[in-house]
């Protein structure tokens, strides 16, 4: 592989510390070098490597996306492991793990390994995440062992809440054995069944059922009580989109009492609330649901103060004709993977000044460290050279019509938003460039 100096940037890597002008060599696929500017000229030229000049821009480590959905297998009329990564690309992702709920299920090597291959023709690097229990039933546990060694990150029956308390604890055991992260979406689906939206006046206005906060709070405490029952403290639960301050407040508890217990939040749930619904706009139906102020508030301070471990999008695509129904039978899920970074920028950098060191924790940093990602979210020298660089300071307008997801189901179609990417790179390969 060619080199390639990336010249004249502000490099923010929370990894090293760094948060200033440098250049950066990359060769072979990973961070060669990283130097005061100027000090690395004369060995790019040297390796004939392309320069690209980066005056004015942040140089970061990729984005890492610990919860996607890329429908591949069995529903690339949504989305294809090749669209779903353009789009990641595009949005400055250079790294995402894929959530299990395709057709087949996965909960197998062959799939796990499938989704892997070269001929999905990836633009970002794919880390699999498999079921936890065979076909996300809830009945019996999946190989971790072997799941793992084919390259999965994690397991998770994400849609598909573990309800069973048995089932539950042996996967934490299980899962603590073979190394891995439980992922859970903690929703209690005994308490949901026919709901659409949010609880609450808005709801009973529009005479649709709603979402109990009680259902996830009480899910993550049922599964904070199972995690203290496991002695030796290598158990680790990562509780997926959380959506609600009561189940914030569990997890803080729990943290005070010393227990492996992760968090992450969609961007949707720190921006939106559940006014969004409006008047039945499917685009702005999801699971968990949009909810209260004070919960997009509860999300925000959770983000602000540390709670929150790690911003992550749940991209879930969907084609326009399932979503183009009644509220209530409309799939939930939006895309997310192309303004991710424009609305964080926009709200926690320039609305609450939270430093871009911190946004690139939470956004590449800390979920590659949740999952023990290896060589990603760093620049450091050795890491693997995923890169994006975007400029922090240009305000520009998402047009879902322009997205490279083959799928159209955002409710931030036509908003304005900070913070352009111009280029991403994976292992050192130009994987997006803006036009």
């Amino acid at each position: 592989m060619s080199a390639t100096l990336i010249r004249g940037g502000h490099v923010v890597d929370p990894s090293a510390g760094v948060a200033a002008d440098r250049d950066l060599l990359l060769k072979d696929g990973r961070v060669a070098a990283i130097e005061s500017p100027g000090k690395l000229t004369a060995a790019a030229k040297q390796a004939g490597a392309e320069i690209i000049e980066a005056g004015g821009l942040v140089v970061a480590p990729g984005l890492v996306d610990i919860h996607v959905h890329l429908r591949e297998p069995g529903q690339g009329y949504k989305e294809t492991i090749a669209t779903g990564t353009a789009a990641a690309a595009a949005g400055g992702f250079t790294t995402v793990c894929a959530m299990p709920n395709t057709i087949p299920i996965n909960d197998s090597v062959e799939t796990t390994r499938w989704m892997q291959s070269a001929e999905r023709n990836p633009s970002a690097h794919v880390f699999p995440i498999a079921a936890a229990t065979r076909g996300s039933m809830g009945e019996a546990l999946t190989e971790y062992g072997s799941l793992k060694a084919a390259g999965a990150v994690a397991v998770s029956d994400d849609g598909k809440p573990i309800l069973g308390e048995a089932i539950m604890h042996q996967a934490l055991a299980a899962a603590a054995r073979a190394g891995l992260p439980v992922i859970q979406h903690a929703e209690d689906t005994r308490m949901t069944v026919g709901c659409s939206m949010n609880a609450g006046a808005l709801a009973f206005r529009l005479g649709l059922r709603g979402m109990p906060v009680a259902a996830e709070a009480g899910l993550v405490e049922r599964d904070l009580r199972l995690l203290a029952e496991l002695k030796g403290g290598r158990a680790h639960l990562h509780i997926a989109h959380l959506s609600t301050a009561a189940a914030l407040d569990a997890v803080r508890r729990a943290r005070r009492n010393g227990l492996h217990v992760t968090c992450e939040v969609a961007p949707h749930h720190f921006v939106l609330t559940e006014s969004a619904v409006g008047e039945y706009n499917t685009n702005a139906k999801m699971n968990p649901p949009l909810r209260a102020e004070s919960d997009r508030r509860a999300m925000l301070e959770g983000l602000l103060d540390g709670s929150i471990d790690c911003i992550a999008t749940d991209h879930a695509p969907h084609a326009s004709h399932e979503k183009e129904q009644e509220f209530d039978r409309a799939p939930n899920g939006i895309t997310g993977l192309e303004s991710a970074l424009g609305l964080t920028l926009e709200l926690l950098h320039r609305k609450h000044k939270v430093s871009l060191s911190r946004l690139i924790t939470l956004l590449s940093t800390q979920p590659a460290n949740l999952l023990n990602l290896r060589g990603r979210g760093s620049l450091v020298a050795g890491a693997f050279a995923d890169v994006v660089i975007f400029d922090p300071k240009v305000e520009w307008t998402f047009r879902a019509a322009a997205t490279r997801s083959k799928s159209r189901n955002t409710p931030f179609d036509g908003w304005t938003m900070l913070g352009k990417v111009r280029m991403t790179l994976s292992e050192g390969r130009v994987a997006y460039r803006a036009d």
